[in-house]
């Protein structure tokens, strides 16, 4: 009985967050009488409002492989500082030979970003942003990249106090014009 109750449990919990497989990868290990194959997966969990995480996971079947990776991604969320719909601020990160580059946009510019990187930014609840991935394409390191750039987001209101300044004159251009 108490596994049913788990099992419930995590059905509830993963309708609060959502849950994007980003890759689905084949990978080898040669043993004595030939290959071993399983599949590493890689998933980016968030509830869209400012909190993700990212997992991977590998088993010789994929829906093991994708649960450890969520149960990953779930344990491994961080918060991500938010000014609306957008980032606060312009952003850049490398994780080994991804780079990435996270620009605040206007509302009504949509997330301009593809892949590992939009699937980061959506789960996180961004939902206006321009996006440059330079570098690596390798999704797993553009994952890992975005990630880094979201975590180094300063908030404006501790930002704003620390420099003595109001709030309004750290908020990009178009929000001042609105208020």
């Amino acid at each position: 009985m108490p596994r049913r109750d788990n099992q419930n449990r995590d059905g509830d919990r993963a309708d609060e967050f959502d849950e994007r497989v980003v890759d689905i990868s084949r990978v080898a290990k040669v043993i004595k009488g030939g290959r071993r194959f399983a599949f590493r997966t890689v998933v980016v969990v968030g509830d869209n409002k400012g909190h993700v995480g990212v997992g991977v996971g590998k088993s010789r079947a994929v829906p093991d492989a994708l649960r450890k990776a969520s149960d990953h991604a779930r344990k491994r969320m961080k918060p991500v500082a938010l000014t609306g719909t957008t980032i606060p601020h312009e952003v850049s990160a490398h994780f080994s030979g991804a780079h990435v580059l996270l620009k605040p946009a206007s509302p009504g510019t949509g997330v301009i970003a593809a892949g590992g990187m939009r699937a980061v930014l959506e789960a996180a609840g961004v939902h206006d942003i321009l996006t440059k991935s330079l570098g690596s394409a390798n999704v797993l390191n553009v994952v890992y990249a975005t990630l880094a750039a979201l975590a180094q987001l300063k908030n404006l209101e501790l930002e704003a106090a620390h420099r003595g300044k109001d709030v309004k004159a750290l908020m990009p251009f178009w929000s001042k014009k609105n208020g």
